[in-house]
């Protein structure tokens, strides 16, 4: 691994720090190097707040180096005014010269605007390092861009025989088919995304919160589909924990049957939801399945056997990647047919 990409993988390690707090912007991060030290560190504040680059420049202590550092940033820095004014101009005005960008920004807001005004400025403008890791990390702010829709996780836990739940239940005592340590990393997952979606079934079945109790973070926007508009509002998914979005037969055309998940990433789009997971039913998930649009998958099996009952979707990918906990299996899936 050569200096810059040295400076860049710290970039993208800092950047992490953002996960779950910076939606819908993307969580940057960057880097300030003055004769082969890092003088300066910075990722994306909550919603609103400083960007990477005002954090980083912040963070240096003497500014009378800058005019002799390199900053590394893992995604090209803003040219336009939004929450905040435009990171370029910031470091054009600190008199940085050198700057080192992961990958360039393909919101047409800024889209080669940023390194545009830097080159203009006579900057010295490197583009492309660790650029695959780079677009990997901003996966969910390209997808939202490129593709007008979410970057869509789908989420399910399934009996050893696969099923979803058992055919028949006891309100009183809930069937679990993973076990606490699974469960709470579901409730981090739930943290670091930015919206939450489950069907009609799910809610009256389950009553779910869809919150982070378990786990420290933002509760994320809960979405539920309710074509009738049947679901009593006294139900958890709408307390004042979280905002609550309801897909009804009034915000899609249900005569349109093979793009009902079309329709509502078109509805998330709008709302600027740049992440979601799908923690809905089998018939939930499988519409998501059907119509290809999802990016990545994680499926649960647990030791419980069922033999009766709702049966998990039918899903036939290749496997990305396997992870035991406790007596769990988690395994992850990535898209490869978009």
């Amino acid at each position: 691994m050569n200096t810059h990409q040295t400076y860049m993988n710290r970039a993208l390690q800092i950047a992490k720090n953002g996960l779950g707090f910076t939606r819908p912007n993307p969580m940057v991060g960057a880097v300030i190097v003055h004769q082969n030290k890092i003088i300066g560190e910075g990722f994306t504040s909550t919603y609103g707040g400083n960007h990477a680059e005002v954090n980083a420049i912040n963070s240096v202590k003497n500014h009378d180096l800058l005019a002799e550092s390199t900053i590394y940033v893992t995604l090209e820095p803003c040219s336009h005014y939004g929450k905040t004014p435009p990171c370029s101009d910031l470091i054009i005005a600190k008199g940085i010269k050198n700057v080192v960008i992961g990958c360039v920004d393909d919101n047409p807001q800024v889209a080669g605007k940023g390194i545009k005004k830097l080159l203009e400025a006579n900057c010295k403008v490197t583009v492309g390092i660790l650029e695959s890791e780079c677009k990997v990390h901003h996966k969910r702010f390209f997808t939202f861009h490129n593709k007008k829709r979410p970057f869509i996780i789908l989420k399910w836990a399934q009996s050893s025989d696969g099923f979803l739940s058992p055919e028949t239940k006891d309100d009183q005592k809930p069937v679990w088919i993973t076990n606490k340590t699974s469960r709470a990393l579901v409730h981090k997952w739930r943290g670091e995304e930015q919206a939450i979606l489950v069907g009609t079934n799910t809610v009256l079945q389950d009553n779910p919160s869809l919150t982070t109790r378990n786990y420290a973070g933002q509760n994320p926007i809960r979405v539920v589909i309710d074509k009738y508009l049947k679901l009593d509002l006294s139900l958890a998914v709408f307390n004042a924990e979280a905002e609550t979005l309801v897909i009804s037969k009034h915000t899609i055309d249900w005569t349109k049957t093979n793009a009902i998940a079309q329709q509502i990433c078109e509805v998330l789009h709008q709302k600027n939801i740049t992440s979601i997971i799908i923690e809905g039913g089998t018939k939930t998930l499988q519409t998501f399945i059907d119509e290809n649009l999802w990016d990545e998958a994680r499926i649960f099996k647990g030791t419980i056997t069922f033999k009766k009952g709702t049966k998990a979707p039918v899903f036939n990918e290749e496997i990305a990647s396997k992870e035991v906990i406790l007596e769990d299996t988690l395994e992850i899936y990535n898209n490869k047919n978009l």
